[in-house]
This record gives C-alpha cells, sequence and structure tokens, in this order.
C-alpha cells in the first residue's frame, strides 16, 4: 500500500509539475507581442475587410484594438471565411475569433467563449414595400419566396432549418448580398437582428428590419477563444472593466446608434 501511494504521490507531482512548465496561451501572446485576431471581414458593422488597402473596420475592430492595449500588445489580423471558420480554428491560426461571432455548442466543443457582448436573434430584413408580407416563418416558407443566405454560417443553418417550401438561394458575397434584396433579385433574408438594422440605416427607405426586437430565436454574440483558462480570465475581466468604464458603449455607440 505504501508503495502504491508513493507512485501515486510521484505521479500526481510529475503532471503538476509538467502543468506550471506549461506557458498558458494569455503568457505566450504577451511575450509573442501580439494578438491574433481572426475576422471574416465580410460582416458589417461587427466587421469589414477594405480589400484596396486591406485594413479592417468595424465595431469588433475597434473592440480587438482596446483588447491589444489592454494586453499590451499588438493586433494582428487574420482573415479567415465563414466556411472555413471552424477549421481555421482548430488549426490555430488565430488566437481569438471576432467580428460578430455566435455562441454555438459545436464552437463551444472547440473553444471557450468569452462573457457575451451582445444578445439577439434571427429576424428577416426584406424591401420595405413587402415587410408587412414577411412577419412570421409561416409567412415566409411558402412557394415562390426567394430566401437569400451567406454560406458556411448560422444564417444558412437557420434558413435550411426552418425553410422548406421556400426557394433558399446561396450568394457568396456577404457584403453585397443586401443588395441582392435591393434590386429585386431575393426576397429577403433572415439573419441577426443588430445586421437587419445596420443594413436598414445604409439602405434607408429601401431595406427594413422585420420586428429585430422580437427575433425567432434566441443568440448571443461573444468571442471565440482557443481554449486556455488564463485568456479567457483576462477576457472576461476586461470586458467588465470596458463596460463599466464606458469604453463598450463608446464603441458600440460609433457603430450601432
Amino acid at each position: 500500500m505504501v508503495r502504491i501511494a508513493i507512485g501515486l504521490l510521484t505521479g500526481l507531482l510529475l503532471v503538476c509539475s509538467a502543468q506550471a512548465q506549461q506557458a498558458s496561451r494569455l503568457d505566450e501572446i504577451i511575450k509573442r507581442g501580439t494578438l491574433r485576431v481572426g475576422m471574416t471581414g465580410d460582416y458589417r458593422p461587427f466587421t469589414y475587410l477594405d480589400k484596396t488597402s486591406s485594413t479592417f473596420a468595424g465595431f469588433d475592430v475597434d473592440m480587438a484594438q482596446a483588447l491589444g492595449k489592454a494586453l499590451g500588445v499588438k493586433v494582428e489580423f487574420v482573415q479567415t471565411a465563414w466556411p472555413q471558420l471552424m477549421k481555421d480554428f482548430e488549426a490555430d491560426s488565430f488566437d481569438i475569433a471576432m467580428g460578430g461571432i455566435s455562441i454555438t455548442l459545436d464552437r463551444q466543443k472547440k473553444g471557450l467563449f468569452s462573457t457575451p457582448i451582445m444578445r439577439e436573434g434571427k429576424t428577416p430584413i426584406a424591401r420595405c414595400a413587402d415587410q408587412g408580407k414577411y412577419q412570421t416563418l409561416a409567412d415566409i416558407d411558402k412557394q415562390g419566396t426567394r430566401v437569400i443566405v451567406n454560406p458556411g454560417g448560422t444564417n444558412e443553418r437557420f434558413a435550411r432549418a426552418n425553410v422548406k417550401n421556400a426557394e433558399i438561394k446561396v450568394f457568396g458575397d456577404n457584403v453585397t448580398i443586401f443588395d441582392e434584396i435591393a434590386k429585386g433579385d431575393a426576397d429577403l433574408m433572415i439573419t441577426d437582428s443588430s445586421e437587419t438594422r445596420y443594413q436598414q440605416k445604409l439602405h434607408p427607405g429601401v431595406l427594413c428590419a422585420v420586428h429585430p426586437d422580437k427575433p425567432f430565436d434566441f443568440a448571443e454574440k461573444a468571442y471565440w477563444m482557443q481554449r486556455d483558462v488564463g485568456l479567457k480570465a483576462f477576457v472576461d475581466q476586461w470586458l467588465h472593466l470596458a463596460t463599466e468604464d464606458g469604453t463598450y458603449q463608446k464603441i458600440y455607440a460609433a457603430w450601432f446608434e
């Protein structure tokens, strides 16, 4: 029994020693001097990549810069895309994914989410003249209705789960997808209520958000990190302080109000 106890204790000490010697990702980021942020660059107002200047702009771009400042490191933006977001995350192409990332259980299996930064859900956006036609999923899911989606994300998954009779049109460019509705090549899109509000501002009198205050489902947005407790604790504390000192509200107002 004594030998067994000594063996177990020795094994435990070896495990603890190995864990102590293994640097956390937070330590690695600080030592590296760079925070790698994954972004699609096609989801206004959260993130947009100007291909001419190769620069990112948006709500989560400003939030990423604020996080980098809090860490005392530079921010390196890594472009990804919704269909390959999971693969890029698993390949460790970035430390954290930002840019309108919705919390999902599939993503939770692969990493850790910060405390939520926004609560919303899926809701339609259509031409203002047709706003009253698409109040419910039953109104939408009829033959002859053309529902447009961007590929690979939660919008496409929601549409395919709830639309069985209407036509689903997949459109690859998430930046110009709303122009397809405006010019009549699609009838509506079902997306996050924050995006419908923003696109309504960009297309005044042309596109209208349909009951964005009462979305079809519940969702939250957060920041998706590689599985490191130290990094998550830092990001959560930073978000708490940013909310309390007005930093979050200032950045939010600049893009959503």
